[in-house]
């Protein structure tokens, strides 16, 4: 079975690559700071310069996605109208007019 590309290929192991991956981004307000996200080791909550310093490897190192999670202070939240980072139809992140 395994004398052919395609069948080969098929029964082979699974593959995990940098092209797999999807790095997760803890934003924080502030400046020059980062702080350790402890349910999440080596992982860090960083500032908005902090986080370009940090893409900036990611890209060298061919990580193609990161997933930005906001981290938002307590006194900030009361503040907010919705309080939740969802649209009206369920869906997180940035849109435009044409959804």
């Amino acid at each position: 079975m395994r004398k052919h590309d395609f069948s080969c290929r098929l029964m082979s192991e699974n593959k995990l690559t940098v092209d797999d991956l999807i790095y997760p981004v803890f934003i924080m307000e502030g400046e020059n700071h980062r702080e350790p996200v402890p349910s999440m080791p080596k992982l860090e909550r960083l500032t908005l310069d902090q986080l370009l310093i940090e893409a900036g490897l990611l890209v060298k190192y061919g990580v193609p996605v990161i997933a930005l999670f906001l981290v938002i202070d307590e006194r900030s939240k009361k503040s907010l109208m919705a309080g939740e980072p969802y649209t009206v139809h369920g869906q997180d992140g940035i849109i435009d007019e044409d959804g």
